[in-house]
């Protein structure tokens, strides 16, 4: 009886000594800045499988690609580390099996194994959030948290219901969700405006996306009418949240389950493997080249027919219905040149930035300004810049659809370096570099394949801001063709110049405009100093925009920054004086 007593006693201690160590390991954890694979600080050591069935997150090392291709159509792979070749999945007793007799060394990662078996509970005093973490809002609370944003600012923000989730589908409202939509733009503004749609949840353990969509949504209503940038980009933009794209699943993870499809129950029934891969069920390039399991138990399951889920069929459908189809169906037609409208679906984890064709190694037929506003995006996250299936292939992607089927400039985002992210690193890197990231597509958004070429205006200032009606200002800004990750090319600077109130894509009416000079007195190198002067003469008193935007000797145009001027007249500048 005392040695009984005595082997549970160890039992504990060890149990107790794992989660110190996975909780100091996420502590711990740093984002990887910039590249790829993420960088990690996890203790983990190689051991024989743990009595039981797991199931155990592992290290799969492989000797070729062929190998990543083959498990991939199975699993979808926590990480993909090419440089030291490994996988990391997660697995139960029969799947460790399977992985070793094709001839993978397998080892368990006993840190990510605790973190997937270990209950997490809410923090001391947590009255919200998910349990364990408190930055992340339920789907309830981010439902409130949209409606409150519509009700708040209904000049900037309207809720839209696409569609509804498996569980509403299928037993009524009180079993599911609605699929919402959070459009931010200006309505007082006339259109058509061109879009940028953001995409979060549609794998539901992941939480960092969710919190990044509805963060970003905020940020934009809470600066506009205060911040130059988000003010012209909510005037001239329409900026399309889908917050939560798989809300069963998503509640379903809130519980501390690694849930990753949706919940329908036609697909292995009644089991926690239900449901199929959202993100392998659009239509285009469904189930087409091994990038998607048929197995209704694998967690890449792509469904039984192409778009067969409510939550597919909801996305693809409004999608469809705010942008025009720009692009031939023929895998080798491109998009034109001017074609407007990023997509991007924000997932976690991997520290990365990718663009089509996910299903095949051939390069999409706008490759090349993929690329360029790829490796752009990532100058803003330090995420590593690549095509989708250069970690394996993956069919029925929500992106490919975007890009392949309507010919919009399409990207997912993976996002840090774990599925519950610590909630430290979502604030203090997570959210600021992504949320400069998606400014920054916003900023693209007319001509996503033309405007990341040009260079970007930065540090735009006017001193003074305010000014009687006839006085002159000063304006400056530095003109910078180099901010990208990896190798492109960049040109030196060729021109600045400003416009008061009206962009230059308006040709209705004639902007009060001029060009800016080099601070050297030449426009030779790819970073340059501009500056130049104002006269307020022919505005009129109020608040006004100045937008900056600089080319390069390619003939490229870069985004537009704005800055607030405004003008006074005699009358408004007496009682200033008299204060």
């Amino acid at each position: 009886m005392q040695q009984s007593r005595l082997l549970v006693v160890l039992a504990i201690l060890f149990v107790s000594i794992g989660v110190v160590i996975f909780s100091l390991s996420r502590a711990g954890e740093a984002a990887a800045r910039p590249g790829y694979p993420p960088t990690r600080q996890r203790y983990w050591f190689e051991s024989a499988p743990l009595s039981g069935k797991g199931p155990w997150v592992v290290r799969a090392y492989f000797q070729n690609r062929e190998q990543v291709n083959h498990v991939a159509e199975r699993f979808e792979p926590w990480e993909v580390n090419l440089q030291e070749g490994y996988l990391v999945l997660e697995v139960d007793e029969q799947e460790y099996q399977w992985l070793t007799d094709l001839g993978f060394k397998v080892e368990i990662e006993d840190a990510l194994t605790a973190e997937l078996n270990f209950p997490i509970f809410a923090l001391p005093g947590q009255t919200s959030g998910i349990p364990g973490f408190s930055c992340y809002r339920t789907v309830e609370e981010l439902l409130a948290s949209a409606q409150q944003i519509a009700n708040q600012f209904p000049n900037l923000a309207t809720l839209i219901d696409i569609g509804d989730s498996w569980d509403k589908t299928e037993f009524g409202a009180d079993a599911g969700y609605n699929l919402i939509v959070l459009r931010l733009t200006n309505i007082q503004t006339p259109g058509p405006k061109p879009k940028l749609i953001v995409l979060s949840t549609i794998h539901a353990r992941e939480y960092a996306p969710t919190e990044l969509n509805a963060r970003f949504g905020e940020y934009l209503v809470a600066n506009y009418g205060t911040d130059p940038d988000v003010t012209w980009l909510l005037d001239d933009t329409e900026i399309h949240l889908i917050l939560l794209a798989n809300p069963d699943g998503r509640k379903r993870a809130e519980t501390n389950q690694f849930w990753r499809k949706n919940v329908n129950n036609n697909y292995c029934a009644d089991t926690d493997n239900r449901g199929a891969d959202l993100n392998r069920n659009f239509e285009f390039s469904w189930d087409c080249c091994g990038g998607s399991s048929d197995n209704p138990c694998d967690e890449t399951y792509h469904g039984f027919d192409r778009a067969s889920e409510p939550e597919t069929q909801a996305i693809q459908n409004y999608v469809r219905s705010i942008v025009p189809d720009e692009r031939n169906d023929s895998l080798t037609s491109s998009a034109p040149d001017d074609t407007s409208g990023v997509f991007i679906d924000l997932h976690s984890y991997g520290s990365l930035v990718l663009w089509p064709w996910g299903f095949s190694n051939s390069l999409a037929p706008n490759h090349a300004e993929l690329q360029t506003l790829g490796r752009k995006l990532s100058y803003f996250n330090n995420y590593f810049p690549r095509q989708a299936i250069s970690l394996y292939p993956t069919d029925g992607t929500s992106d490919d659809f975007a890009y392949g089927e309507l010919g919009l400039a399409a990207y997912a985002f993976e996002l840090g370096t774990d599925f519950f992210q610590d909630c430290s690193i979502f604030e203090n890197t997570i959210l600021p570099d992504n949320l400069s990231a998606l400014i920054y597509a916003a900023r693209i958004t007319r001509t996503p394949y033309q405007t990341p070429s040009g260079p970007d205006s930065l540090s735009l200032a006017i001193s003074p801001t305010i000014l009687l009606k006839g006085e002159i200002t000063g304006i400056s800004a530095t003109i910078d063709d180099t901010r990208f990750v990896g190798s492109e090319r960049t040109q030196n600077i060729a021109e600045a110049v400003y416009f008061i109130d009206v962009p230059p894509w308006i040709t209705s009416t004639v902007p009060i405009s001029g060009s800016l000079t080099a601070l050297d007195g030449n426009f030779d190198e790819n970073v340059e100093g501009v500056s130049g002067i104002i006269d307020s003469t022919h505005l009129i008193p109020r608040r006004h925009s100045v937008f900056v935007r600089g080319q390069d000797t390619s003939g490229s145009w870069g985004p537009l920054s704005a800055v607030f001027l405004t003008i006074i007249d005699q009358q408004s500048y007496l009682p200033l004086l008299m204060k």
